[in-house]
């Protein structure tokens, strides 16, 4: 019979609420809340969201020439994000992808997108479906939500200019919208085993920027050469000429 302690280890190792959750490993644990608690947070998130998304019925932009886009994204996308599982232990480095989709197809043609792409790395992936649920809640659809809020207030309270929209929505908007949602993970689920919230938020910080040159890169690539592949985009409102 296993010492006690040895017990705990592999309780902790079959249980599918270990302690230390992150993204690369799919386990879940220290959290604040309930687990019951949080999973109902992230399910209602999830439902909703695609409520509201089919509600705008946006499968009607893919008899456009978003179509190409939406096929590589569903294609490619899904293998980012099983990137974590197959690296070593420790090295959760987490590319989101999330913000370029906004940019390219809109946020309600970019959240069934998301959910589909969970859904590959959950049957391609060998994690349970709470950790893959908490991947397109906290990876996919908080930062394509808070992506389209920045993208509003750009709009909004700036002027149309390409380098805006390439640099603010593109770039900075997508680190900011990328350390929100990691930083509002983060809270709910209080970071334990030897790892503090402020290291966390650190790590959240850092990572954030890898995602936010990417989606700035191809923003800036598509704008030059494939305009058609950004649903975000216009000419007649960017390019423009400036008023005598």
């Amino acid at each position: 019979m296993p010492p006690a302690k040895d017990a705990k280890v592999q309780e902790g190792r079959h249980s599918p609420h270990p302690r230390g959750f992150d993204f690369a490993q799919g386990t879940a644990g220290g959290a604040a809340l309930p687990w019951h608690t949080v999973w109902m947070l992230e399910i209602a998130l999830a439902v909703t969201a695609l409520l509201v998304a089919w509600m705008v019925r946006p499968w009607r932009l893919l008899r456009g020439s978003l179509l190409s886009p939406t096929l590589a994204s569903v294609a490619l996308l899904p293998w980012f994000w099983l990137l974590p599982q197959k690296l070593p232990q420790g090295m959760a480095v987490q590319f989101s992808g999330a913000s370029l989709l906004v940019l390219m197809l809109g946020w309600p043609l970019a959240v069934p997108v998301l959910a589909l792409v969970a859904l590959l790395v959950w049957l391609i992936g060998g994690q349970p479906w709470p950790a893959v649920l908490s991947q397109f809640t906290w990876v996919g659809l908080v930062p394509a939500t808070l992506a389209l809020a920045i993208g509003w207030a750009l709009r909004r309270w700036l002027p149309p200019n390409p380098f805006i929209y390439t640099l603010g929505r593109g770039f900075l908007g997508t680190a900011v919208a990328l350390f929100a949602s990691g930083a509002l993970y983060e809270g709910i689920h209080h970071l334990m085993g030897g790892v503090t919230l402020r290291d966390a938020l650190v790590a959240r910080w850092l990572m954030a920027w890898g995602d936010a040159f990417l989606t700035g890169l191809f923003a800036a690539v598509f704008v030059a050469f494939a305009p058609q592949w950004l649903a975000t985009w216009s000419d007649e409102r960017y390019l423009r000429p400036p008023p005598s």
